[in-house]
C-alpha cells in the first residue's frame, strides 16, 4: 500500500472517529439535558449535572422544581447570568437564595428578582434600597412589597419611585377598605 493511500485511510478513520465521538457527546448532552429537566431525577444525579461545563444542562437543573435548596443556592453562584435568573424563577427556590441574589452584581438579575411574584417581603425590603432606580421601580410595583417598605419608598430620592410607591400604597389602602 502506498504511503499516500495509507495516510488518506488514517485521515478518513480519524474523521469518522471524530464524527462518531461528536455525535456521542451530543447524544450524551441531550440525555443529560433531559435528566436535568426531569423532576424524577434523583438529587445525587442533579448534583452531578449541576457541575457540567454545559450551561444548558446547568440551567435545566436550575429549572428543575425538585432540585434541592442547597443545589439551587450553588447555582445562584453560577457565572452565567441566565442560570441565576432561572434559579430565581424556580418555585422551589427558598428565601435565603433569593436574599443572596439581591446582591447580584448584574442589574438584570436583581430586576427579575424584584418582579418575581413569589419573592417574600423581606427580599423586596432589601431590594427597595437597590442602587438601580429600575430595580426600585419594580419593587414599588410588586404586590409582595410590604406597606412599611412602600411607605419608606414614598421618600425615595427618585421622583418616579416615590410616585409609584405612593400610588401603590393608596391603591392597597383602598382595596383593604373595600373588603
Amino acid at each position: 500500500m502506498s504511503s499516500r493511500l495509507h495516510t488518506s485511510l488514517i485521515i478518513l478513520c480519524l474523521i469518522i472517529f471524530s464524527s462518531t465521538m461528536t455525535l456521542a457527546i451530543a447524544e450524551d448532552a441531550i440525555d443529560q439535558t433531559r435528566a436535568a429537566r426531569n423532576p424524577s431525577t434523583p438529587a445525587n444525579i442533579l448534583r452531578q449535572l449541576a457541575e457540567s461545563d454545559n450551561a444548558e444542562i446547568r440551567q435545566n437543573v436550575a429549572r428543575n422544581r425538585r432540585a434541592p435548596a442547597d443545589l439551587l443556592m450553588q447555582l445562584a453562584h453560577d457565572p452565567v447570568q441566565e442560570i441565576r435568573i432561572t434559579v430565581i424563577t424556580n418555585t422551589a427556590t427558598n428565601e435565603q437564595t433569593h436574599l443572596y441574589l439581591t446582591d447580584d452584581p448584574m442589574q438584570q438579575v436583581r430586576s427579575v428578582l424584584a418582579r418575581y411574584e413569589y419573592c417574600s417581603s423581606a427580599v423586596m425590603d432589601k431590594l427597595a434600597n437597590d442602587k438601580s432606580v429600575d430595580v426600585r421601580i419594580e419593587v414599588a410595583k410588586n404586590w409582595n412589597t410590604s406597606l412599611a417598605t412602600l411607605q419608606r419608598m414614598t421618600k425615595d430620592s427618585y421622583t418616579e419611585v416615590s410616585q409609584i410607591a405612593s400610588r401603590e400604597l393608596t391603591k392597597r389602602k383602598l382595596e383593604s377598605q373595600q373588603k
